[in-house]
């Protein structure tokens, strides 16, 4: 009777332990599946978005950052990568390294792919950023004395640009076949002897307390806290097309619909009232259709 029993609550303990085993491997399943739907989900959302590599200067970091938060809402993700110099940026776009760049005025894009035989071309315009004239020592370019010491950038387009903006003011005078591409050397009449000194473009603000005067980009004046509206002795106006700046892309990624839609999102009136609010007058927003000014330099 006691054996029969052991083996009654043997049965006993045998299904109870199956009938467990049996429901921890139903409720796995469900899990499992809820897992799987979850991942799917995820996986499906993460595909949804692109991400796009983009080349900028240091200066413009704040902007396309704002620029990723609303591009975010359109399924893009940026990937902000930056420059400190004007001829990587372009070499690593026409490598692949990078999806777009924004740095460059139109005139140098042309002049540059021009002359590195790269297939680059713009998709939008984006801001002029006033090239200026900057002094620690003089308050106007009539107080510049003879002899003076004055940097200019020395890279393809931006020392003619400098040379221009020179002339504009009255301190020079340039050959009339000057052209976006001129040099020092066809500087005609400089009756004050300027010691006009070309170098690396982000060099130029470091030198000013070295030298009478300094001919400054944007980007890199914005970088060393200056304001061409305020903190210089002369600068460019708001018309200048050949130095409207330019969101470059490979030629043949000219109409990807996500490169388009960033393009969209550049030229909307958000960014254009974030630019005009973060750098009043030094950045000033240019929308104009890439077909006016595509051909510049070219």
């Amino acid at each position: 009777m006691v054996k029969s029993l052991k083996r009654v609550w043997l049965s006993i303990v045998t299904l109870l332990t199956a009938s467990v085993v049996s429901l921890a491997g139903c409720g796995a399943n469900p899990g499992s599946a809820a897992n799987n739907e979850s991942v799917n989900s995820t996986s499906s959302a993460s595909s949804k978005q692109v991400t796009l590599k983009v080349g900028i200067m240091g200066s413009d970091v704040p902007l396309w950052k704002f620029i990723d938060e609303q591009a975010k809402q359109e399924g893009i993700h940026l990937d902000i990568v930056t420059f400190n110099d004007y001829v990587l940026p372009n070499m690593a776009l026409a490598q692949g390294e990078l999806d777009l760049n924004a740095f460059q005025t139109i005139s140098y894009l042309n002049t540059f792919k021009k002359q590195h035989n790269l297939d680059l071309s713009p998709i939008a315009t984006t801001y002029l950023s006033p090239m200026a004239v900057y002094s620690k020592k003089y308050k106007t370019l009539k107080d510049i004395p003879d002899g003076a010491k004055i940097a200019v950038p020395n890279d393809v387009t931006n020392e003619a640009r400098a040379l221009l903006l020179l002339q504009e003011g009255g301190l020079i005078k340039l050959s009339s076949n000057f052209g976006l591409t001129g040099t020092v050397k066809q500087i005609t009449e400089n009756p004050k002897h300027l010691q006009i000194v070309p170098m690396v473009a982000q060099n130029t603000a470091r030198v000013l307390p070295d030298v009478d005067a300094s001919v400054i980009n944007g980007n890199y004046a914005i970088e060393a806290g200056l304001n061409p509206m305020k903190d210089s002795i002369y600068h460019e106006g708001a018309t200048a097309k050949a130095y409207l700046n330019v969101l470059a892309v490979r030629t043949q990624d000219v109409n990807r619909p996500e490169l388009q839609k960033l393009a969209k999102i550049y030229q909307s009136d958000k960014v254009k009232q974030f630019i005009d609010q973060t750098w009043p007058g030094a950045r000033i927003p240019v929308f104009v259709p890439v077909s006016e000014i595509a051909n510049i330099g070219a």
